[in-house]
């Protein structure tokens, strides 16, 4: 059985992750792997980019971020980015990295995770709710406002 396990992102591993393929229909829900990438070195204070391996493959990418000074209270303790490989969809990769973020923010002293996204039919809102993010709103975007409680 093959193992998960985070790494750092680093010159090597963001190279793998920016060539992660997502299923048809779902690239209208995402910003491309390279934005996030290089999103996550905006601000390295903030900012928990990392690749979930499975053994030793790149098969999926989550960036978080962590501010506990941010002005609106959804972006304090937050997941960014979440993309995994359309053929790894399914098998535990994307709640695998959700819930090491959500340790993360716990041992950072955070009480909860908050996440963004558009609805839509192929739309992670069924992901997120499934791992026990609760829908408390919309943004005035349109887009779903969920929370983790840790």
């Amino acid at each position: 059985m093959a193992t998960l396990r985070l790494e750092e992102l680093s010159a090597g591993t963001a190279l793998a992750a920016n060539k992660l393929t997502l299923r048809r229909g779902q690239e209208q829900f995402v910003v491309p792997p390279s934005y996030a990438i290089a999103d996550a070195y905006l601000d390295p204070t903030t900012s928990w980019p990392r690749v979930v391996l499975k053994d030793d493959q790149v098969v999926g990418f989550i960036r978080g971020n962590f501010d506990p000074d941010a002005a609106e209270d959804e972006f304090k303790s937050c997941v960014w980015r979440v993309h995994v490989a359309a053929d790894q969809q399914g098998q535990g990769v994307g709640t695998f990295a959700v819930l090491a973020l959500a340790d993360e923010a716990r041992q950072r002293g955070f009480s909860r995770l908050t996440a963004l996204w558009e609805p839509g039919d192929d739309g992670p809102e069924l992901f997120f709710t499934n791992i026990g993010f609760k829908v408390e709103g919309e943004t005035q975007y349109g887009e779903k406002f969920g929370v983790l409680t840790l």
